[in-house]
């Protein structure tokens, strides 16, 4: 999929793209000036990752991290549709797939792990520093629209419901329907957070 969009795009002679678990690097790689996670670091097995990026960096190199902003209030009131029923389509969920969030083939009993700058400090990086990209924007889902992404969520990946996807999605779709009967919901980019990592010049392999 990567390398179809990035053909449509015309920069296939700028990417190479590699299929391969974190917890595999460095994968003869390469050494780079910056290695970049959306939002995904908490699903790894953060230590060994954090050092073996460490040691794919080159010294002064940085690790940044990216994630949407958790701390804002991303209202829809003077918006043309109503919001998206997030908190309804999560007790959906849990009706089910049970009270314990569900990932991928694992559960999150406590939630996604926190602590990141303790491990980035322990793999040997300094900061961070943060910048914070604006948001705001108004956008507009349909029902379609979040019907894929509540089937993109690793919470409730499609797997996970077995032989009751149908009916899974059939309700969804009803719940959609009362809460937005024009098939529209409106929302708000969130603004997006990104903490820059340097690689310690001390910092060293193994």
């Amino acid at each position: 999929e990567a390398r179809r969009g990035a053909a449509e795009a015309g920069v296939s002679g700028k990417a190479r793209w590699v299929r391969v678990r974190a917890e595999e690097l460095p994968a003869a790689l390469g050494t780079f000036d910056v290695a970049v996670f959306a939002q995904s670091f908490h699903w790894m097995d953060r230590d060994v990752v954090a050092g073996s990026v460490r040691d794919m960096l080159r010294p002064g190199g940085a690790l940044v991290h990216i994630s949407d902003l958790k701390t804002e209030n991303r209202t829809v009131d003077d918006l043309p549709h109503p919001a998206v029923p997030y908190a309804a389509i999560d007790e959906l969920v849990r009706r089910y797939l049970g009270p314990v969030r569900r990932a991928g083939r694992g559960v999150l009993p406590q939630g996604t792990p926190g602590g990141e700058a303790a491990v980035f400090t322990r793999a040997g990086f300094s900061g961070p520093q943060r910048h914070v990209v604006p948001g705001g924007q108004a956008l507009e889902r349909t029902w379609d629209d979040t019907v894929a992404w509540a089937f993109s969520m690793s919470s409730s990946a499609p797997h996970l419901f077995g032989a009751r996807r149908g009916d899974f999605e059939a309700d969804l779709r009803r719940l959609l329907r009362e809460a937005s009967p024009s098939g529209r919901f409106s929302e708000r980019q969130p603004s997006t957070e990104v903490f820059v990592w340097r690689r310690n010049p001390a910092a060293t392999t193994g």
